[in-house]
């Protein structure tokens, strides 16, 4: 066993290899949507998959080429425009994306030990291009580790402004059915026209914007996301809530209110992450979180829209009123917010976003991303569904994630400082039965 949790290094035999798509289609520009190429989206999603049993190199490169016919975005290169250097475009050009194979000498069972732990050295599982910019990174860089016990990582990194969680997850189980079933068309075609989502002319902005600002400055002059960056290291905590630790939660709302699990579970991190904070009772915070509004908008955007099809809700509220009362005052903020994103308000967005100055106000924020319930944790290229689904590193936003083999449960991660954290991981399990609270699975 491995007696510390640093993981060895990879030993790369081959050089990484350009994977294009089978068949090319037609050189051209992808236009990207506002709601694509704002800053806050300029970066890639990082996943990282444990399997049991690993498949076929050869196989996998073949069933990538092929399904990069159909998503070949993600082949391309990202680019300016050339008549707006401040938007984003897609050249499609069929250059390829990166792929990697290498051997770590690690079982499956060591990795999951190192993994109850924050561990740095994940990064190693995912090959670093060498680039200038952000630009310069292909949008699929896909690394497959093999490990000493006959088992495999993936690792991904896909770049968001060609896509969200739901595209991500749509991707994967493409290449997962051309891998295993080659002979049988996809059952979904990606849909990739973002015109669906261009801006008015002229812009139309009909509501106000609350998660988004062109101030640096909020209403205390504190930028708690600048202060937490600067706070290194930044410790990782991840905490499981089961379908009972929730019900539990869902009590404490008082009076008694009809909420989803996301809301309750929202609002109780969201209180959590500003009481270990110490914030002045005057302050006021915001939770930003990502909904879906593929079927919120008139008309909805079609199936298989492959693009960023999420916005940020925003639920603002003073610091006193958060921590003083109980989860009811949360919830009721993140239901409002839920309920603010009609169409109209959803093309006020996107429309406020041709102001390039427009930035995703994080200053004082919780940034809460839902990879649950997208179907991420059950992929499989043949040889079983992953022993571990995840993000490949933490950061001070929040992920609320899968857990593998219990659909309900929830698995929430977030970076804090190391003289916070302890206060967090406290207030998050307060008042939940120690026994049958889900496993608290540690530093991630």
């Amino acid at each position: 066993m491995l007696t510390s949790p640093e993981l060895p290094d990879c030993f790369y035999q081959d050089k990484p290899t350009l994977i294009r798509p089978n068949t090319l289609n037609s050189k051209h520009s992808l236009y990207l949507s506002n709601l694509d190429d704002q800053k806050f989206l300029r970066f890639s999603i990082k996943y990282l998959y444990l399997f049991k049993k690993a498949v076929s190199l050869d196989m996998l490169r073949y069933s990538l080429s092929k399904v990069l016919v159909d998503y070949y975005p993600l082949a391309g290169r990202l680019r300016t425009c050339s008549l707006d250097d401040q938007k984003l475009e897609i050249d499609c050009n069929g250059e390829g994306a990166v792929f990697v194979d290498a051997f770590m000498d690690i079982t499956c069972d060591e990795f999951l030990e190192i993994s109850r732990k924050p561990n740095r050295s994940w990064r190693k599982l995912l090959y670093r291009v060498e680039a200038h910019s952000f630009l310069d990174i292909p949008p699929l860089v896909v690394q497959v580790t093999n490990l000493r016990c006959g088992g495999m990582i993936l690792c991904t990194a896909i770049n968001h402004c060609v896509c969200d969680g739901i595209g991500t997850s749509q991707f994967l189980h493409a290449w997962a059915h051309v891998m295993t079933k080659p002979t049988l068309d996809l059952p979904i075609l990606p849909f990739h026209s973002r015109h669906v989502l261009k801006p008015r002319d002229p812009p139309q902005i009909t509501h106000t914007n609350i998660g988004y600002t062109k101030n640096t400055l909020n209403n205390a002059h504190v930028d708690v996301s600048q202060y937490l960056q600067s706070q290194q290291p930044l410790v990782p905590t991840s905490l499981t809530f089961t379908t009972s630790d929730v019900l539990r939660l869902k009590r404490q709302c008082v009076p008694s209110l009809k909420c989803t699990t996301f809301e309750t579970l929202a609002a109780h991190t969201w209180r959590s992450w500003v009481r270990s904070l110490d914030l002045s009772p005057s302050f006021n915070v915001k939770l930003l979180f990502s909904v879906s509004v593929r079927k919120k908008l008139n008309p909805e955007l079609p199936q298989g829209y492959y693009g960023n099809g999420f916005v940020l809700a925003c639920a603002e509220t003073a610091v006193k009123d958060l921590v003083t009362q109980n989860l009811h005052h949360g919830v009721k903020s993140i239901q409002g917010a839920k309920s603010n994103l009609t169409d109209e308000h959803v093309r006020s967005m996107i429309d406020l976003l041709e102001d390039k100055n427009v930035k995703t106000d994080t200053s004082s924020s919780l940034v809460i991303s839902q990879w649950a319930k997208l179907g991420l944790e059950d992929l499989d290229f043949g040889e079983g569904k992953p022993l571990h689904m995840g993000p490949l590193t933490s950061d001070i936003y929040c992920l609320f994630l899968p857990v593998v083999g219990n659909f309900d449960a929830l698995r929430v991660q977030v970076s804090l400082p190391e003289s916070v954290v302890e206060k967090f991981e406290y207030f998050m399990t307060e008042g939940l039965d120690e026994e049958e609270n889900g496993e608290q699975i540690g530093l991630i």
